[in-house]
């Protein structure tokens, strides 16, 4: 490895965001892992784990120790789910560390919130208040002096990338929001539950948690931040039989005047140096397979003047743009890098 490489550490590392984070990351051109733990495979190679990393430069896997990072990593990028290691990713930051963490303990900033949404009390409130929310195309600026990152959760990433444009332009009536979204079973972690098993899923579709899902206030947590004031959007997350991606669907009532032209202006504004979004042409929809296992977002709109109604779809990959990919580019962001750097794949059609 190159000496001037910054050395990153991924915690979590073996499921599935952690292992998309560390595919992701030994493609970098500007980066070394140089720590992966994972409590399950601890002292074991990543290779016999993950064979599709076979020959890939790698250090084992090791056991999450509050002192075991000192002096190895200038970056950790932490893929623990929330309540598992927010106390040590305190310490880390107060150590010099630069963390971005893809569980929700940081993502919310009212600990009430929190609490209710978690049936938990924040870590570190204060921490969490100062945490850059790390929705990489609104955040850029902050990004770049960030200590602490929140990653945003896939669903939250889809559904805003969406509807910011449109609420900073003043073109919709936020509380017509509806939020149709539907993600691949790889959202719900690499854990053991009957809801997941092969035989629950495949050749089914179903929702679940209509209203009640705990991205619903990350969601309006970002839209009531732009929009000035507090709005209850209505989130309906459905389950599908795939591996990764989702695709969202968003209905609103436009304002008075609003035309195609006024929303497609509004995307274009907003998304004129973004690498990762893809603003279709008139007529093209989304479709998972174009972003499958990259970290793009693909976003289209139709306005139904027959049912005054807007539509706007994107599409993205759960572990990419929704989690690992994103992480990497806050990463890019955070150290001053090409923001595209080691995230430029395309997607594996067919």
């Amino acid at each position: 490895m190159a000496r001037d490489r910054v050395r990153v550490a991924v915690l979590g590392a073996s499921g599935y965001s952690g292992i998309e984070a560390v595919r992701l990351l030994t493609a970098h051109p500007f980066v070394e892992i140089s720590a992966l733990t994972s409590e399950h495979y601890a002292g074991r190679e990543v290779a016999d784990v993950y064979r599709h990393l076979a020959g890939s430069d790698l250090p084992p896997y090791e056991e999450l120790r509050p002192d075991f990072l000192r002096g190895r990593a200038e970056i950790v990028i932490s893929c623990l789910p929330e309540k598992t290691c927010a106390p040590i990713l305190v310490e880390l930051v107060k150590n010099g560390a630069r963390v971005i963490d893809l569980s929700a303990d940081f993502r919310l900033k009212d600990p009430a919130v929190h609490r209710a949404t978690y049936a938990a009390e924040q870590a570190a409130p204060a921490l969490s208040r100062q945490a850059v929310y790390g929705l990489s195309e609104f955040h850029r600026s902050e990004l770049r002096e960030a200590r602490l990152v929140a990653n945003p959760g896939c669903y939250p990433t889809g559904a805003l990338l969406a509807l910011i444009p449109l609420i900073k332009r003043d073109l919709i009536d936020p509380s017509s929001i509806v939020i149709d979204a539907k993600s691949g079973t790889t959202g719900a972690r690499r854990t053991a539950s009957i809801e997941y098993l092969f035989a629950e899923v495949n050749e089914n579709f179903r929702a679940y948690k209509v209203g009640t899902h705990r991205h619903t206030p990350e969601i309006e947590q970002e839209v009531s931040a732009v929009l000035g004031r507090e709005v209850a959007l209505m989130f309906v997350p459905h389950l599908l039989p795939i591996t990764r991606g989702i695709l969202t669907s968003i209905f609103m009532k436009p304002r008075a005047g609003t035309t195609e032209e006024d929303v497609r202006n509004a995307f274009e504004a907003a998304f004129a140096k973004a690498r990762f979004v893809r603003l279709l042409k008139p007529g093209e929809l989304p479709e998972l397979r174009n972003v499958r296992a990259t970290n793009f977002c693909e976003i289209s709109a139709v306005l139904d003047r027959r049912s005054h109604t807007l539509v706007v779809i994107t599409a993205i990959d759960n572990l990419g743009k929704g989690a690992s990919g994103q992480a990497v580019q806050n990463l890019n962001l955070m150290l001053g890098f090409d923001e595209a750097a080691g995230l430029l794949s395309a997607a594996p059609v067919p």
